[in-house]
Protein backbone atom coordinates (compact mmCIF):
# COMPACT_ATOMS: atom_id res chain seq x y z
CA UNK A 1 0.00 0.00 0.00
CA UNK A 2 1.28 3.54 -0.71
CA UNK A 3 2.62 5.79 2.03
CA UNK A 4 -0.03 7.85 3.79
CA UNK A 5 0.33 11.48 4.80
CA UNK A 6 1.06 10.31 8.33
CA UNK A 7 3.77 7.96 7.03
CA UNK A 8 5.40 10.84 5.20
CA UNK A 9 5.20 12.97 8.34
CA UNK A 10 6.96 10.28 10.39
CA UNK A 11 9.55 9.85 7.63
CA UNK A 12 10.23 13.59 7.79
CA UNK A 13 10.64 13.36 11.58
CA UNK A 14 13.17 10.55 11.12
CA UNK A 15 15.07 12.63 8.56
CA UNK A 16 15.20 15.58 10.97
CA UNK A 17 16.44 13.28 13.74
CA UNK A 18 19.02 11.84 11.33
CA UNK A 19 20.25 15.31 10.39
CA UNK A 20 20.77 16.12 14.06
CA UNK A 21 22.68 12.86 14.49
CA UNK A 22 24.89 13.44 11.43
CA UNK A 23 25.58 17.06 12.37
CA UNK A 24 26.45 16.34 16.00
CA UNK A 25 29.61 18.25 16.87
CA UNK A 26 32.20 16.58 19.07
CA UNK A 27 33.86 18.84 21.63
CA UNK A 28 37.58 18.87 22.44
CA UNK A 29 37.15 16.98 25.71
CA UNK A 30 35.35 14.12 23.95
CA UNK A 31 38.02 13.97 21.25
CA UNK A 32 40.78 13.91 23.85
CA UNK A 33 39.05 11.11 25.75
CA UNK A 34 38.54 9.11 22.56
CA UNK A 35 42.22 9.46 21.60
CA UNK A 36 43.30 8.44 25.10
CA UNK A 37 41.07 5.38 25.03
CA UNK A 38 42.34 4.30 21.59
CA UNK A 39 45.97 4.90 22.57
CA UNK A 40 45.60 2.95 25.82
CA UNK A 41 43.87 0.00 24.17
CA UNK A 42 46.42 -0.07 21.36
CA UNK A 43 49.11 -0.92 23.92
CA UNK A 44 47.66 -4.43 24.05
CA UNK A 45 48.99 -6.89 21.44
CA UNK A 46 46.80 -6.98 18.32
CA UNK A 47 46.05 -10.68 18.89
CA UNK A 48 44.73 -9.95 22.39
CA UNK A 49 42.57 -7.11 21.03
CA UNK A 50 41.00 -9.39 18.42
CA UNK A 51 40.39 -12.15 20.96
CA UNK A 52 38.79 -9.68 23.33
CA UNK A 53 36.22 -8.47 20.80
CA UNK A 54 35.67 -12.00 19.47
CA UNK A 55 34.71 -13.12 22.98
CA UNK A 56 32.30 -10.20 23.40
CA UNK A 57 30.73 -10.83 19.97
CA UNK A 58 30.33 -14.51 20.76
CA UNK A 59 28.70 -13.67 24.08
CA UNK A 60 26.27 -11.29 22.39
CA UNK A 61 25.40 -13.92 19.75
CA UNK A 62 24.65 -16.51 22.42
CA UNK A 63 22.71 -14.05 24.56
CA UNK A 64 20.66 -12.99 21.52
CA UNK A 65 19.83 -16.63 20.74
CA UNK A 66 18.98 -17.38 24.36
CA UNK A 67 16.62 -14.41 24.58
CA UNK A 68 15.03 -15.07 21.19
CA UNK A 69 14.29 -18.73 21.97
CA UNK A 70 13.22 -18.24 25.59
CA UNK A 71 9.64 -18.91 26.63
CA UNK A 72 9.47 -15.41 28.08
CA UNK A 73 10.22 -13.90 24.67
CA UNK A 74 7.77 -16.23 22.94
CA UNK A 75 5.07 -15.14 25.37
CA UNK A 76 5.91 -11.50 24.64
CA UNK A 77 5.70 -12.24 20.93
CA UNK A 78 2.18 -13.59 21.40
CA UNK A 79 1.23 -10.47 23.33
CA UNK A 80 2.50 -8.34 20.44
CA UNK A 81 0.34 -10.33 18.02
CA UNK A 82 -2.65 -10.03 20.36
CA UNK A 83 -2.13 -6.27 20.47
CA UNK A 84 -1.97 -6.21 16.68
CA UNK A 85 -5.28 -8.09 16.43
CA UNK A 86 -6.95 -5.32 18.41
CA UNK A 87 -6.41 -3.11 15.35
CA UNK A 88 -6.52 -5.78 12.62
CA UNK A 89 -8.05 -9.19 13.30
CA UNK A 90 -6.22 -10.78 10.32
CA UNK A 91 -2.84 -10.55 12.11
CA UNK A 92 -1.50 -14.10 12.47
CA UNK A 93 2.29 -13.78 12.28
CA UNK A 94 4.89 -11.12 12.95
CA UNK A 95 5.15 -10.08 9.29
CA UNK A 96 1.42 -9.23 9.37
CA UNK A 97 2.16 -6.42 11.84
CA UNK A 98 3.36 -4.37 8.86
CA UNK A 99 -0.26 -4.13 7.73
CA UNK A 100 -1.01 -1.87 10.69
CA UNK A 101 -0.71 1.91 10.56
CA UNK A 102 2.51 3.38 11.91
CA UNK A 103 0.75 5.14 14.80
CA UNK A 104 -0.79 1.85 15.87
CA UNK A 105 2.63 0.20 15.85
CA UNK A 106 4.12 3.15 17.74
CA UNK A 107 1.44 2.73 20.40
CA UNK A 108 2.22 -0.97 20.83
CA UNK A 109 5.98 -0.34 20.83
CA UNK A 110 5.51 2.50 23.31
CA UNK A 111 4.03 0.13 25.88
CA UNK A 112 6.98 -2.26 25.51
CA UNK A 113 9.47 0.59 25.67
CA UNK A 114 7.91 2.10 28.80
CA UNK A 115 7.96 -1.25 30.55
CA UNK A 116 11.62 -1.94 29.76
CA UNK A 117 12.67 1.57 30.77
CA UNK A 118 10.99 0.83 34.09
CA UNK A 119 12.90 -2.46 34.31
CA UNK A 120 16.18 -0.56 33.85
CA UNK A 121 15.16 2.05 36.39
CA UNK A 122 14.36 -0.57 39.02
CA UNK A 123 17.40 -2.71 38.19
CA UNK A 124 19.66 0.34 38.40
CA UNK A 125 18.11 1.31 41.72
CA UNK A 126 18.80 -2.15 43.13
CA UNK A 127 22.39 -1.97 41.89
CA UNK A 128 22.64 1.43 43.55
CA UNK A 129 22.18 -0.17 46.97
CA UNK A 130 25.80 -1.31 46.64
CA UNK A 131 25.13 -5.03 46.90
CA UNK A 132 28.26 -6.72 45.51
CA UNK A 133 26.38 -9.48 43.70
CA UNK A 134 24.05 -6.97 42.02
CA UNK A 135 27.01 -4.77 41.06
CA UNK A 136 28.72 -7.77 39.49
CA UNK A 137 25.61 -8.67 37.50
CA UNK A 138 24.87 -5.09 36.40
CA UNK A 139 26.40 -5.17 32.89
CA UNK A 140 25.01 -8.63 31.92
CA UNK A 141 21.54 -7.76 33.26
CA UNK A 142 21.47 -4.35 31.57
CA UNK A 143 22.65 -5.92 28.30
CA UNK A 144 19.88 -8.52 28.58
CA UNK A 145 17.18 -5.86 29.11
CA UNK A 146 18.32 -3.68 26.22
CA UNK A 147 18.98 -6.47 23.73
CA UNK A 148 15.59 -7.95 24.55
CA UNK A 149 13.72 -4.70 23.97
CA UNK A 150 15.49 -4.21 20.60
CA UNK A 151 14.17 -7.63 19.55
CA UNK A 152 10.66 -6.72 20.70
CA UNK A 153 10.68 -3.39 18.84
CA UNK A 154 11.78 -5.23 15.69
CA UNK A 155 8.92 -7.72 16.04
CA UNK A 156 6.41 -4.95 16.73
CA UNK A 157 7.27 -3.35 13.40
CA UNK A 158 6.94 -6.70 11.62
CA UNK A 159 10.50 -8.03 11.51
CA UNK A 160 11.08 -11.51 12.93
CA UNK A 161 14.54 -11.76 14.50
CA UNK A 162 15.19 -15.47 13.90
CA UNK A 163 16.75 -15.13 10.42
CA UNK A 164 20.50 -14.49 9.93
CA UNK A 165 19.92 -11.03 8.45
CA UNK A 166 17.50 -9.84 11.12
CA UNK A 167 19.60 -11.34 13.91
CA UNK A 168 22.74 -9.50 12.77
CA UNK A 169 20.76 -6.35 12.15
CA UNK A 170 19.22 -6.32 15.63
CA UNK A 171 22.67 -6.89 17.19
CA UNK A 172 24.12 -4.00 15.18
CA UNK A 173 21.18 -1.77 16.09
CA UNK A 174 21.85 -2.60 19.75
CA UNK A 175 25.57 -1.96 19.34
CA UNK A 176 25.11 1.39 17.59
CA UNK A 177 22.42 2.51 20.03
CA UNK A 178 24.82 1.92 22.95
CA UNK A 179 27.51 4.13 21.44
CA UNK A 180 27.97 7.77 22.54
CA UNK A 181 26.03 10.20 20.34
CA UNK A 182 29.20 11.40 18.60
CA UNK A 183 29.93 7.84 17.39
CA UNK A 184 26.42 6.79 16.34
CA UNK A 185 26.69 8.55 12.98
CA UNK A 186 28.87 5.90 11.33
CA UNK A 187 26.82 3.03 12.73
CA UNK A 188 23.56 4.56 11.49
CA UNK A 189 25.00 5.10 8.00
CA UNK A 190 26.25 1.50 7.89
CA UNK A 191 22.83 0.17 8.93
CA UNK A 192 21.18 2.21 6.17
CA UNK A 193 23.76 1.10 3.62
CA UNK A 194 23.27 -2.58 4.46
CA UNK A 195 19.53 -2.06 4.15
CA UNK A 196 19.82 -0.42 0.73
CA UNK A 197 22.28 -3.06 -0.56
CA UNK A 198 20.28 -6.00 0.79
CA UNK A 199 19.57 -8.51 -1.96
CA UNK A 200 18.28 -11.41 0.11
CA UNK A 201 16.14 -10.61 3.17
CA UNK A 202 17.12 -13.93 4.78
CA UNK A 203 20.91 -14.28 4.49
CA UNK A 204 23.33 -11.76 5.92
CA UNK A 205 26.23 -10.81 3.66
CA UNK A 206 27.78 -7.87 5.51
CA UNK A 207 30.50 -7.51 8.12
CA UNK A 208 29.94 -9.99 10.94
CA UNK A 209 32.02 -8.21 13.59
CA UNK A 210 29.80 -6.29 15.98
CA UNK A 211 31.81 -4.66 18.74
CA UNK A 212 34.95 -2.56 18.40
CA UNK A 213 37.02 -0.23 20.53
CA UNK A 214 34.37 2.49 20.36
CA UNK A 215 31.91 0.18 22.14
CA UNK A 216 34.25 -0.03 25.15
CA UNK A 217 33.10 3.38 26.36
CA UNK A 218 29.73 2.07 27.49
CA UNK A 219 31.08 -0.75 29.73
CA UNK A 220 33.65 1.72 31.11
CA UNK A 221 30.84 4.11 32.03
CA UNK A 222 29.07 1.28 33.81
CA UNK A 223 32.26 0.40 35.70
CA UNK A 224 32.68 4.06 36.66
CA UNK A 225 29.08 4.04 37.88
CA UNK A 226 29.84 0.95 40.01
CA UNK A 227 32.87 2.71 41.55
CA UNK A 228 30.80 5.78 42.42
CA UNK A 229 28.02 3.63 43.90
CA UNK A 230 30.58 1.77 46.01
CA UNK A 231 31.79 5.08 47.36
CA UNK A 232 28.27 6.21 48.25
CA UNK A 233 26.95 2.94 49.68
CA UNK A 234 27.83 3.93 53.24
CA UNK A 235 26.28 7.41 52.90
CA UNK A 236 22.82 6.60 54.20
CA UNK A 237 19.72 8.74 54.57
CA UNK A 238 17.42 7.15 57.12
CA UNK A 239 19.26 3.89 56.56
CA UNK A 240 18.94 3.94 52.75
CA UNK A 241 21.78 4.70 50.27
CA UNK A 242 19.66 7.19 48.31
CA UNK A 243 22.61 8.72 46.43
CA UNK A 244 23.73 5.36 45.08
CA UNK A 245 20.16 4.36 44.18
CA UNK A 246 19.62 7.65 42.32
CA UNK A 247 22.87 7.26 40.38
CA UNK A 248 22.23 3.61 39.46
CA UNK A 249 18.62 4.17 38.45
CA UNK A 250 19.38 7.33 36.49
CA UNK A 251 22.32 5.94 34.49
CA UNK A 252 20.55 2.69 33.59
CA UNK A 253 17.31 4.45 32.67
CA UNK A 254 19.12 6.89 30.39
CA UNK A 255 20.91 4.06 28.58
CA UNK A 256 17.67 2.17 27.91
CA UNK A 257 16.00 5.42 26.86
CA UNK A 258 18.79 6.01 24.32
CA UNK A 259 18.71 2.41 23.04
CA UNK A 260 14.92 2.27 22.64
CA UNK A 261 14.71 5.66 20.92
CA UNK A 262 17.41 4.69 18.40
CA UNK A 263 15.97 1.22 17.78
CA UNK A 264 12.46 2.52 17.16
CA UNK A 265 13.73 5.13 14.70
CA UNK A 266 15.53 2.41 12.75
CA UNK A 267 12.61 -0.02 12.63
CA UNK A 268 10.18 2.75 11.74
CA UNK A 269 12.44 3.51 8.78
CA UNK A 270 12.48 -0.20 7.88
CA UNK A 271 8.69 -0.28 8.04
CA UNK A 272 8.39 2.75 5.76
CA UNK A 273 10.94 1.38 3.29
CA UNK A 274 9.09 -1.94 3.12
CA UNK A 275 5.74 -0.25 2.70
CA UNK A 276 7.01 2.02 -0.07
CA UNK A 277 8.73 -0.86 -1.87
CA UNK A 278 5.62 -3.03 -1.66
CA UNK A 279 3.49 -0.29 -3.19
CA UNK A 280 5.67 0.02 -6.33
Amino acid sequence: MPLTERDRSVFKEIQEWENQLLNYETNDLQLAYEKYLHRTFSLLPEKIQKQFFTVIDSWLFHLHGMIQSSQMQQDEKERILDSGRVFLKEVEKIEDMRQLEIDQLHYIAGQLIARHRLYSLVQGGLVGTGNKMLLGMDIPTLTFINLRVVQLIAMTYGFEVNTPFEMMTSLKVFHTACLPHRLQKQGWLELKQELELMENPYFYEGKEEITDINWIEQPLQQLLKAMVISQFRHKLIQGIPLFGIAIGAGVNYQLTRKVTSFAEKYYQLRYLYEKEEFSK
